[in-house]
């Protein structure tokens, strides 16, 4: 599939699509506290993303039987929501929720704490979140592609945390993943350079330890082989002539 560069009419509708996600993120984590299921986050994700007319882009998503994908402490990503699943004090939960709006996706996601978490949680969450934004300095018209992934990669591990490699980020567009995949760790090259109008998924997913990451029995949930935490952060966002823009970001988030 090749890279697709989008029309300002394609720009319009995901920038908007992005914004009703920012919102829909905006709301789940409010959500969040001990006692709620993961189901129940589900379902309030689902009904928030309806009632701005759009479309859960994960739901049926090549078998995946949820809206939104809801991952605790271990798990990576692509945990399946369930009403036995309850949140406790001090646990961290990703979130990563997706939308069709007239056609275009966007998506997006988040790690929140439940309650009040350890300084290791936090600290996790915060350098997951920050090696997104080191890896959008190079998200630039000119540079190439892996210039991201490179900085992603190296922002993490020098810290001491374990980069995943199985999974990465994606164009995305009318389609949910599209061409190039977005590694999160130094791959050795440049790939492909990068043009204003490309709009890519870019998420870090970073572990307490060793990178390396398994698949549960229900062959969706990922979880980390040594048992230690797991963050994820990602956005929707569009390469410009000049700075890039985060789509699926509110500007107070910033």
């Amino acid at each position: 599939m090749p890279i697709t560069i989008k029309s300002d009419r394609e720009i319009r509708l995901m920038a908007e699509a992005g914004q009703i996600l920012a919102k829909v993120h905006e709301e789940l984590e409010k959500a969040i506290c001990p006692g709620i299921t993961t189901g129940e986050i589900d379902r309030l994700g689902e009904k928030l993303i309806r009632s701005y007319d759009c479309i859960p882009s994960f739901l049926d998503y090549h078998g995946y039987p949820a809206s939104i994908c809801v991952s605790v402490n271990n798990e990576v990503v692509h945990g399946i929501p369930s009403d036995r699943r309850i949140l406790q004090e001090g646990d961290i939960v990703s979130l990563d929720a997706g939308v069709i709006h007239r056609g275009y996706h966007s998506d997006a996601a988040r790690t929140v704490g439940v309650g009040t978490v350890s300084d290791v949680a936090r600290k996790l969450i915060y350098v997951t979140r920050d090696s997104f934004f080191a890896g959008l300095e190079y998200a630039r018209e000119g540079n190439y592609l892996f210039d991201i992934s490179k900085a992603i990669g190296n922002y993490a591990e020098s810290r001491g945390y374990g980069v995943v490699r199985d999974l990465c980020g994606h164009g995305i567009g009318t389609e949910l993943h599209e061409a190039p995949e977005i590694p999160n760790y130094d791959v050795g090259r440049k790939g492909v350079k990068l043009k204003a109008g490309m709009t890519l998924a870019i998420e870090p997913m970073i572990n307490t330890g060793t990178w390396e990451v398994d698949w549960l029995d229900d062959d969706w949930t990922v979880v980390t082989r040594d048992g230690g935490l797991s963050a994820h952060y990602e956005n929707t966002i569009l390469i410009t002539e000049g700075d890039p823009v985060i789509l699926s970001l509110r500007k107070k988030e910033t």
